[in-house]
């Protein structure tokens, strides 16, 4: 074989070594949780998170994501796949904001809106934060199944209203 081909092989070889450790690295990263201004705690959590709308058609969503904040005021960033930001979702008293990049911004009247908006469905942003903590709280027609959450597993299905919605939380830890 030509020297050429050796050399452009070996450094494709040396290209996927370096993006494999930067992935792998950059998987181990987490943040601390941070203690806000006011003393409280800032929660933040790093994942994948998916969701699956049993509609006509059905819609399926799937995303690593950030989340910071409480179920008052926060930020959520959801990256796709490839690295690509999807959009972030900030909300506080009176305002939900959806900025899918590209200068588009989207305001909505409520972060219940916001999240159906840009999942598919409305999750419930207060029983999701409990549920992140691990704590089982309810959520109308949601149910939480919290037996996996030492190992960073989260779901939640919701059977009302139509349509169902299963909606799976991976932690990273």
């Amino acid at each position: 074989m030509p020297l050429i081909f050796h050399t452009q092989l070996a450094r494709l070889a040396f290209i996927f070594a370096s993006l494999f450790t930067a992935f792998f690295l950059a998987s181990c990263a987490q943040a601390p949780r941070a203690t806000a201004q006011d003393g409280l705690k800032n929660e933040f959590w790093t994942g994948r998170i998916s969701l699956q709308v049993r509609s006509e058609p059905a819609q399926s969503f799937s995303a690593s994501f950030d989340l910071k904040g409480s179920s008052e005021r926060g930020e959520l960033t959801l990256v796709s796949p490839l690295g690509n930001v999807l959009g972030v979702l900030r909300w506080s008293p009176g305002e939900a904001v959806l900025d899918s990049g590209s200068g588009k911004v989207q305001r909505f009247a409520s972060v219940d809106e916001l999240m159906a908006q840009a999942t598919g469905a409305a999750v419930p942003l207060g029983a999701l934060f409990a549920w992140l903590r691990g704590e089982n709280a309810a959520a109308s027609g949601w149910s939480a199944d919290l037996s996996r959450y030492q190992d960073g597993r989260i779901s939640a299905k919701r059977s009302q209203p139509a349509p169902q919605a299963d909606l799976r939380v991976v932690l990273d830890r």
